[in-house]
């Protein structure tokens, strides 16, 4: 399966939709692929003249891959600048998700695009690849070569390139949503670098490690190709109560701007 096959959705029900995913190595499903899958539904019924410029979605109950995901859409506004859409995501279990997708008519303006790529980062043919998804591919920045760079605000500073497999689509909303599925990998790594402990990941009979997304956030920028590679850098800026607040920007090769996010990720030792 590749990033158009995970994005692909089947008629449900009076306006409903039906999402399905691969089996992932933790069992459940990946945060990154209900979001993607919310908001190519709530795209379904929007006027191709109206791209999609933010999604807010808060993780209700953990997914189960091994039963289809029904998505209910809500047309809250169509207006002539802006559409707003409410996706819930629903399972056996109840809801396990409740998103918001806002859409925007094109419009001229001022582009001003004041943070900029970071400077001396290694390219994707430079680093070892490594991914746990067929969905897309990644290449982890060395924690060295990051201390090295020009700090960021917050801590736990986390960089990697990344590049979906195979076409998302032929609408914007399609590579929006390809790189919605992407963008939930790394939040967890800074949230885990930033932790007070300063611990390392878990290996052998060390205490296991929880970790959950709590809520996803996105502001798209510019245009994009999530088949493309990204580069996405991503830092803590909280750590209270369990939940770390992750902050990221994602560039293109050639430094441009292209997206924002924001995740708090709920973070515990010792719990299986």
């Amino acid at each position: 399966m590749d990033l158009r096959g995970v994005l692909e959705l089947s008629p449900g029900e009076a306006g409903t939709w039906i999402g399905r995913g691969p089996h992932y190595p933790w069992g459940g499903l990946y945060g990154g692929q209900i979001v993607a899958q919310a908001l190519e539904a709530a795209a379904t019924d929007v006027d191709e003249a109206f791209g999609v410029h933010s999604l807010r979605a808060y993780f209700i109950r953990r997914g189960d891959h091994q039963h289809p995901v029904l998505y209910e859409v809500d047309p809250l506004r169509d207006g002539r600048s802006f559409c707003t859409r409410r996706v819930v995501a629903h399972q056996r279990s109840g809801a396990i998700l409740n998103l918001e997708a806002s859409f925007q008519r094109a419009e001229s303006s001022g582009d001003v695009a004041p943070v900029p790529a970071p400077v001396g980062v290694p390219g994707p043919d430079e680093l070892e690849g490594g991914s746990w998804s067929e969905l897309f591919e990644r290449a982890m920045v060395p924690a060295d070569v990051v201390a090295a760079l020009p700090p960021r605000d917050g801590t736990g500073r986390a960089l990697g390139w990344f590049r979906g497999v195979g076409s998302p689509g032929p609408r914007a909303v399609d590579q929006a949503a390809a790189l919605a599925y992407i963008s939930d990998d790394l939040p967890t790594d800074a949230a885990f670098r930033a932790h007070p402990d300063g611990r390392d990941w878990p290996e052998g009979d060390e205490p296991s490690v929880f970790t959950a997304s709590l809520d996803h956030t996105m502001w798209f920028h510019r245009p994009c190709r999530a088949d493309e590679w990204h580069l996405h850098d991503v830092s803590c800026h909280s750590f209270v109560g369990g939940r770390g607040l992750a902050i990221g920007h994602v560039f293109t090769t050639d430094g441009l701007h292209v997206a924002t996010l924001a995740q708090e990720v709920l973070l515990r030792f010792g719990q299986p």
